[in-house]
């Protein structure tokens, strides 16, 4: 076997997880190579001088809330995996093992729990309402991540393991007027969950309800409700409402525009989870013994509209520009928001509670630094 003078440094390197028989993603190696056999090597090597150490899985760690959750428990031998190419992470550690895998494919899921301990199963193939409205076959198919990676952790003995679920997992028949109730973790049944996107979740949590069940694992499942913040996709397709609102008002900001565009009439509920919030809330729900297999809400209960989020974003900018709404677009269900009650009665009171204008003003901060970037040509986290 030759030696492997391929990859970048000691903890950085890539490998496309098809180069046997197909055409290589990287460029750099011809059909049918031995990059996939030089990768496992160097895998199982890593992975046997880590057996001392607690081993946290981050698959999805090249995203938004995999980096902030990286960043949170560096502290640990951390193991982040992501189907972006590395130069395209939002947050990446040099003091991690970082890797470029498809969780689609079984044995880069057996790969990835490899010697692994605790796992956070944030992949998935997803964005705001407008890719998972247009794109709802490949939100599905990140089922294929699910099903792989619950049998490879229960295969590799890992002891603790946390799925994302999303609150698009909620009968949307619940979810038709701006007043409409807070989502109890039991509105999910009967079920009638978003197209796709929502069917996908609904799916593998009980999928992961049944690991727990017959196969004696520790699950922890948690329902996000809209997270945002900095270091997250801002541009692109993928990006949810606040960070879309934040680009187009500091584009507008930057080439003097005095309008924006905005997706429905203005009037669509949410409830939006600062990202810091999110990291402190799966760490309790996993803290927590009797929560293992029980789906649990994680969000804020405080209800914005879109209107109040461009108020909002406008105050931050110093100015106030012409809305076009575009009714046509994409929305979503009319109102959505986060009932809180049993979060707190199971962590103590706890529930997230940044409030959603002080977030706000620090990702509008954000991104309007990518924004100017941009404008000037420089490089920036997309």
């Amino acid at each position: 076997m030759r030696q492997i003078k391929s990859f970048q440094g000691v903890r950085d390197y890539t490998t496309c997880g098809w180069a046997k028989g197909a055409e290589c993603m990287l460029k750099k190696q011809p059909a049918n190579c031995d990059w996939c056999e030089r990768f496992d090597h160097f895998f199982v090597k890593r992975s046997e001088s880590k057996k001392e150490n607690t081993m946290h899985v981050i698959c999805g760690g090249g995203g938004f809330i995999g980096g902030h959750l990286a960043k949170a428990i560096g502290i640990f031998s951390i193991r982040a995996v992501d189907k972006k190419p590395l130069d395209q992470w939002y947050q990446k550690s040099d003091l991690h093992e970082n890797f470029c895998l498809d969780l689609s494919n079984e044995r880069m899921c057996q790969l990835t729990c490899d010697k692994a301990d605790v796992i956070y199963q944030l992949a998935a193939d997803m964005g705001g309402m407008g890719f998972i409205e247009r794109h709802r076959v490949e939100c599905m198919r990140s089922v294929l991540i699910n099903v792989h990676m619950l049998e490879a952790a229960y295969k590799a003995g890992v002891r603790k393991y946390f799925f994302s679920s999303s609150a698009c997992a909620y009968n949307i028949d619940k979810q038709q007027e701006v007043t409409s109730a807070g989502l109890k973790e039991s509105d999910a049944y009967p079920a009638n969950a978003e197209r796709g996107y929502g069917w996908e979740k609904l799916y593998s949590e009980l999928m992961a309800q049944e690991y727990v069940e017959e196969r004696d694992m520790e699950i922890y499942i948690a329902r996000f409700h809209n997270v945002y913040g900095p270091n997250g996709t801002w541009r692109g397709g993928r990006e949810k409402a606040p960070a879309a609102i934040c680009r187009k008002v500091a584009e507008a900001v930057i080439t003097g525009s005095n309008s924006i565009d905005i997706w429905g009439d203005g009037t669509q509920v949410r409830t939006y989870m600062w990202i810091d919030d999110c990291i402190e809330g799966i760490q309790r729900i996993m803290a927590e013994p009797l929560l293992v297999g029980v789906p649990i809400n994680l969000g804020s209960d405080e209800r914005i509209t879109v209107n109040e989020i461009v108020d909002l974003v406008e105050g931050f900018a110093g100015v106030k520009l012409e809305r076009r709404y575009q009714l046509d677009a994409p929305r979503g269900v009319v109102g959505r928001a986060s009932d809180n009650t049993f979060i707190k009665e199971a962590l103590d009171g706890w529930a997230p509670s940044t409030p959603f204008a002080e977030g706000l003003a620090k990702t509008y901060a954000w991104i309007f630094e990518q924004v100017k970037a941009a404008a000037e040509g420089r490089q920036v986290i997309d």
